[in-house]
């Protein structure tokens, strides 16, 4: 999976439209292996990422559970701390 897609559901507040946009984009840059399409790509590719995104909402807001939503500071408070443990302090 690419690191930098991330999960967006079960989270308060809920994923922005911004946020699944971004993902939809990672996503199909990484299956078409452009991160910039030429101009005679540029309508699928945006077509592509227009419909990954539609597909990410309507998943987004059919899944179901009963798991308490969680908080974004805290999954990215424990993120940098996996981080630091397997790379180290970060230097400025």
């Amino acid at each position: 999976m690419c690191r930098n897609i991330k999960t967006l559901f079960n989270f308060e507040p809920p994923a922005t439209e911004l946020e699944i946009r971004d993902a939809s984009l990672q996503f199909v840059r990484k299956l078409s292996g452009f991160n910039v399409p030429s101009q005679a790509n540029q309508a699928a590719f945006d077509r592509a990422v227009e419909e990954i995104a539609a597909s990410a909402r309507t998943l987004i807001t059919c899944l179901v559970t009963s798991a308490h939503p969680r908080n974004r500071e805290a999954e990215s408070a424990k993120a940098r701390e996996r981080s630091q443990a397997r790379f180290g302090p970060r230097s400025s």
